[in-house]
């Protein structure tokens, strides 16, 4: 069986429901041939991702075998919408390669209703990997006044307020990925109880804390953005400073989505920084991103502050 068709054959255990999610997680080195590909689910379309170049053979083959699936083994009587993302190397771009992309673009994840723009940019507004993480925040915020640190579009904040907290704290450098947050509250009800700050973080701690303390702080930072935050210099200068913007009992949740850095990076850092933080378990990704080398995939680490 050809490589190809062992993409397909993997394709046909899945499904598309209403929900955004990741199909094909080439990334975690589950399919021989297909380390560069990933493939998502944005109703009503499909995201084919390349990170490494793609020919254009290569580019056709998936586009047919997808279009089979898509009225075969998926039985849809629409249009297939498929757009092709180009990433890496220094090349960044993005097609539709068939049907369209809706101009005002909504997708639903466990009820949570996100804005996302696949023909802009390289992030599309929700990363599908940290899909448990916001779950967690959802079934555990009640009540709670919640800090989110790079919180981007707000993903987590909308999560959080689904949940019943009681307050979120939402603070990012991007005021264009603030005003897509604002929508996202906006689409799915939520007009009060969380507020926006466009700052530098590592020049707000006076104000967080007057804001504070918190309950539950979300951090999850870009993993190397120069300007913003590179996680092996800025973590150990974020960790800090979080045991005293925290209640007692409080909770954290950190995360790290750097590949070349494991777990144990920032377990360590906890140790050193802020050793009063109890760790309790990690949060598991989705089953669909699972990596031969989990070290490499997202990370998600919840501590504690203990009485």
């Amino acid at each position: 069986m050809s490589a190809i068709e062992l993409l397909a054959e993997r394709l046909r255990t899945t499904t598309l429901g209403d929900a955004v999610c990741r199909l094909f997680h080439g990334r975690g080195r589950v399919l021989e041939g297909f380390e560069q590909i990933t493939l998502d689910w944005y109703p009503p379309v499909l995201l084919l991702t390349a990170f490494k170049p793609v020919d254009q053979e290569l580019k056709g083959e998936l586009e047919q075998m997808l279009q089979m699936l898509w009225t075969g083994h998926w039985q849809r009587q629409d249009e297939m919408n498929l757009v092709f993302q180009q990433r890496g190397a220094g090349i960044a771009s993005v097609d539709v390669l068939s049907g369209s992309v809706p101009e005002h673009h909504i997708v639903e994840e466990n009820g949570r209703k996100s804005l996302v723009h696949l023909m802009r940019g390289q992030n599309h507004g929700l990363f599908l990997d940290m899909r448990n993480g916001r779950d967690w925040v959802q079934e555990n915020a009640s009540g709670k006044n919640v800090l989110n640190l790079f919180s981007y579009t707000c993903a987590f904040s909308v999560a959080a307020l689904e949940g019943g907290a009681e307050q979120v704290i939402n603070i990012d450098m991007s005021k264009g990925a603030l005003a897509i947050g604002r929508d996202n509250h906006k689409i799915n009800g939520l007009n009060d109880k969380y507020r926006l700050l466009g700052h530098d973080i590592f020049k707000s701690w006076g104000k967080l804390r007057k804001l504070g303390p918190y309950d539950l702080i979300i951090a999850d930072p870009p993993s190397n953005q120069k300007g913003s935050f590179v996680a092996t210099k800025d973590y150990p200068r974020l960790l800090r400073k979080l045991p005293e913007l925290l209640n007692t009992n409080g909770e954290v949740l950190l995360c790290l989505n750097a590949p070349e850095l494991p777990g144990d990076f920032l377990k360590e850092q906890v140790r050193e920084e802020c050793p009063e933080l109890l760790f309790v378990r990690q949060i598991e990704n989705p089953a669909v991103f699972m990596d031969v080398d989990p070290d490499r995939a997202l990370k998600v680490f919840l501590y504690r502050k203990p009485f």
